[in-house]
Order: structure tokens, then sequence, then C-alpha cells
């Protein structure tokens, strides 16, 4: 039987979803106002809704689902103002949703690309050193020369890249070449001695200088030790009209890219964890921006720090102030160890092959985060921190085990962004909780070559999809993007086969099912930030946030789900993407 919804002048208030047992579709046609807009028939549509899990058709009236069941069913909604479209078998699912990543779209426009955003790409040294003297020869002396997406393990050469080769780009300007995973970076002599940083410098905590077995610095910095190479590098002198321009232009064109790739609701993190020179204030006002140009074409979870963050506690605005377009959620990632895909993350056991024994960086003490998390509860923000180890993500689930003793029970959903390295008992504590897991939503597929460092037996426990759905948790997914591909597809394909663009697979316990993951990628992006109401199934009342696939994720060959193609993104009801 079709679930139906009635409409009032476009608007249904939450629980606005009904099923009419007793009205046919011509009789509900009569109370629904407006009529259908659109009607999809001839579809494998995958609602996600334990209610009506599968169709054939589904009716848009504005902004909004009104039916969703067969064309049977459907299609005595129509009216002479109907557009009824066949697709002919194509696929429908909900919008997906990326829980966490960096809307980098200025850094896409604007930096030096040495490495491929969206897709498993080579790069020879030789070609990054001759994008980056390019660059060089365009930029005054002095003034910084930046490298983006930079990945370590897709080198041709067989090896990274190290100060030597930066050194033969300039040695009049500050290099500074950011791995893609933003927690590493690879300079130049010069960004060094612009710094300060001699191979006696001491590494500063939560950071390190890399040496060789000589002592000798290699050109390899991370973590918190890159913020000091960067912060006395100086940009390129560039005007406030002109970081507003490139910051319009930047959040134009990722959203663009978004609903390429099927993502119709995207957590943005700040700016300020990643080398985009855009402030804080002006990347906020530039998604507004294009939002009254029309130019918006995906929604905005909102992620913030800093000065914006402490106006909100000021004065009292909460997590989930705003609209079905632009809304704040949690707070930005809160650092509290390294990268996964770097090799930094904080470690019970040291790394293998490391003099002295490197555990990794822990980037906060237990006493700072209990205070960070203590205020934001206290303020009605949800917390999120970063972890990716497991000693990290035992220390955040310490300050919100503390914050929700002091504060009382609640639904709050702290998040914790990541999550890489878990155990049972650190996922019961997450279930207790009732916190969100963002885990890598493309690592799996994208960063199969780096597993190798972690061993089989350390992998079973990474990415534990399978473990935090067997116990209950309703895991997200976010791409990290810039450090992993944001396509979601490529992101189902790896939580269901756990195999690498190389061949090999990692963590095979942790395999779930193309419909688990379409929800992990839909439904629960939606309840992590607090829209369950609004989004993540393709329910009658919820929005029209949707995505026409030229082929059914659950029907195809496993290992081709990410050779799917968006044919069309629906947010709202309109078409932002067609291929």
């Amino acid at each position: 039987m079709a679930s139906l919804a009635i409409t009032r002048r476009g608007f249904i208030g939450p629980g606005g979803a009904l099923t009419f047992a007793s009205l046919s579709p011509r009789a509900m046609a009569a109370v629904l106002d407006p009529a259908p807009t659109r009607i999809y028939r001839n579809a494998r549509i995958h609602t996600l809704d334990p209610a009506i899990p599968s169709a054939d058709a589904i009716a848009i009236a504005g902004s909004r689902i009104v039916g969703v069941g067969s064309w049977a069913e459907l299609k005595s909604l129509a009216t002479s103002r109907t557009e009824v479209i066949d697709l002919a078998g194509q696929a429908i699912v909900p919008g997906f949703n990326d829980a966490h990543l960096h809307a980098v779209g200025e850094s896409l426009l604007g930096d030096v690309l040495v490495g491929n955003p969206f897709e498993v790409e080579f790069f020879t040294i030789d070609r990054i050193v001759t994008l980056l003297r390019e660059r060089a020869l365009q930029t005054p002396p002095g003034r910084l020369v930046r490298g983006e997406f930079y990945d370590d393990t897709k080198i041709k050469d067989g090896r990274p890249l190290v100060m030597a080769d930066l050194d033969r780009v300039s040695t009049t300007h500050p290099v500074i070449v950011t791995h893609r995973g933003g927690h590493t970076g690879v300079v130049n002599g010069y960004a060094l001695k612009n710094a300060g940083i001699t191979r006696d410098t001491p590494n500063p905590f939560g950071g390190t200088y890399d040496r060789d077995a000589n002592g000798n610095l290699t050109g390899r910095v991370t973590d918190a030790a890159l913020n000091f190479v960067r912060d006395a590098a100086k940009e390129p002198d560039l005007t406030p009209e002109q970081l507003r321009a490139r910051a319009i232009a930047g959040q134009a064109k990722i959203s663009q890219e978004f609903v390429r790739y099927g993502l119709t609701s995207v957590c943005h993190t700040a700016p300020g964890l990643v080398a985009a020179s855009t402030g804080l204030a002006d990347d906020f006002a530039a998604i507004q921006q294009i939002r009254r140009e029309g130019r918006l074409l995906h929604r905005v979870t909102y992620e913030t720090s800093g000065a914006m963050l402490d106006a909100m506690i000021a004065n009292g605005i909460r997590t989930g102030f705003g609209d079905e377009w632009i809304r704040f959620g949690a707070t930005a990632e809160q650092f509290s160890d390294g990268s996964f895909s770097e090799r930094t993350m904080s470690r019970a056991t040291p790394y293998p092959g490391r003099t002295p024994p490197y555990y990794g960086n822990i980037m906060q003490t237990q006493e700072g985060l209990d205070a960070l998390v203590e205020k934001q509860m206290r303020a009605g923000i949800q917390p999120n921190f970063h972890a990716n180890g497991d000693v990290a993500i035992g220390m955040v689930l310490t300050a919100y085990e503390r914050g929700m003793k002091l504060l009382g029970p609640a639904d709050r959903r702290p998040k914790i962004t990541h999550c890489t390295n878990v155990s049972p008992e650190l996922v019961a504590r997450i279930k207790a909780l009732g916190a969100v897991p963002a885990l890598f939503t493309s690592y799996a597929y994208y960063n199969a070559d780096k597993f190798h460092f972690y061993g089989a037996e350390m992998m079973e426990h990474m990415m534990a999809y399978r473990m935090m759905i067997d116990a209950g948790v309703p895991v997200c997914a976010g791409s990290d993007f810039p450090p992993g591909p944001f396509a979601p597809l490529m992101g189902l394909q790896g939580m269901v086969t756990r195999k690498g663009w190389n061949g090999e697979v990692w963590g095979a316990s942790q395999k779930i099912t193309v419909m688990e993951g379409l929800k992990v990628l839909s439904t629960n992006g939606a309840h992590a930030s607090f829209e369950d109401d609004l989004k993540g199934t393709l329910s009658p009342g919820k929005l029209a946030d949707m995505v026409i696939l030229d082929g059914d994720p659950a029907a195809i060959d496993p290992e081709r789900i990410k050779d799917i193609r968006v044919q069309q993104t629906l947010v709202g009801g309109d078409v932002k993407y067609k291929a």
C-alpha cells in the first residue's frame, strides 16, 4: 500500500507523515494542496523507511515527498500540473549525507594541486616539483607557495617527497606541501629557516620535526609542529575584497562538486584546520551569499570553532539553530590526536620500526578535554572531537561520560569524528553514551595502500562498521575531504567489500551489507545532526532529497558499486545536478 502525506501550503511539520489505508489515491488527490509537482515511476526505490522499504514510484509536491508506493497506487494523484517521469528501471536512494568534511573549494580553485582530489591517481615527484615551480615563478619572493592533495603512497617514484625535492622548487620562497590527510607536510629548507627551526629545535607538544638516522631534518613535519611552520610563512598579499571573492567562488565550486557525487547534506567543518586562507567569518558569509544568489545546491550543517563558537555560547545559540538549508551543528572537530592515514594517531602500542618508540601524537590533555566538553554541553552545543586512535578515543569518552554525569541524562549525541581504532569495550561505552561516531567514508577503498603500516590484526578493529552496527550504534560516515575523496559510492563499495583500489582486503570482519551502508550514508547522518524528522529516508512528509542512479547498488556486483553514475541529484524536489 502506498504511503501518503497531506501538505498544507507546502509545509508539513515533524511527524506529518501519515498512512491513509481508507483513502483511494483519487480521494487523496482531492486533499493534496498543491497536487504533486512530479511523480517518478518505474524506478527501483530504496526508501530506507521500514514501513515501506521498497517502491517503484514516488510523488513530490514542492520540497516534500507526498507519496511512496507503486505506480498503480500513485498514478491517480497526477493532475494536469504533474510531471510524470519514467526512469526505466533506474534506482533512487535517499540523498547522501557526509557527516564530516572540510569544504575546501577555495583550495581546489587557487592552490597547486599535487594529487587528484576525487580519484586514485599517481603523481611523479618531478611533476610535483614542476607544478610548484611554475607557481613560485608567479609569486613574490618570501611569500608562500603551497601544494595541496599530496599523498605519500601515491607517488610513482616509490618514495615520499623530502626537503631536497622542494629545495628544487625554490630557495627564496617558503614551500609547504600539505599531505591530503591534513596532519603532516613536507617543507623546503627556506620554510624551516623562516620559522627558526634547526636540527636542534625540540619537538613541540603534539607534533614532530622528523629527522633521519643522522639527526638531520627531513622536511617532514607533523601535527602541532606544522602550525609553527605555517604561521611563519607569509601568504601572498590579498585585499579583504579579494579574500571574500575567493571564499564565495570556492563555496560555489564545492557545492557543484557535492551534488555531482550525490551529496545533498554536508557537515562543513569551519576553516583553520586545513591550509585554506579563508577566515571563518568569510567562510560562513560565503555560504550565505551563494544561497542568496541561488548557488547553494546542498544543505549545510555548519560545525564552527573559535570566535564564532564563543559568540554562540555567549549569546545562547545552540546546536540546531538555523533552517533546512543552513544550521549550526556540532562544534568543529577538536583535535585529541593525530592522523590515521599519516600514521600519527594515538596507539596503546608503539608504531613498528620507529626508534625511539613512537606512540602517535596526543594533542590534548584529559583535563583540557574535560573542560571543553563541560563548557559545550552546558551551553547546549553538541561536542565533537577528532579521535583516531584507541588512546584518544578512550580519553574523549571519559570526558563525555564525565559531562553526562555532571549535567544529567539528555539526548546530546556527542560526536566522535573518525573513531577509527576501537575495541568491543570502547564500542560499548559509545553505545551507553548515545554518542555518534563518524567513521571514514572512502578510506577502505582509497587508502588500502597504507594499511600495511598497521597490519592485519589491527585492521580488524579499524573503521569498525560491523562491530558498531551489531552493537546498535547509529554509526555515520564522513569522508574528511581532503583526506579522503567524498564520493559516497566509493565509500559504499569499501564498506561492503573492504577491498582497496589495489585489490588488497583489510579488516574483512568489518564488512557490512549494501542496505546497511546506505543507511550509514543517509539515515544515520541525519540522526547525527538531529534531523531525523527531516531527511535520511524517502518517507512521506520528509524533504525530497534523493539521488537517481544508473545502477542499483543492491543488485550490482559489489566491486562495481563505485562505477555507478549519479544521473540526477534532487534537493528539496529541485534538480541540482543532472548528468
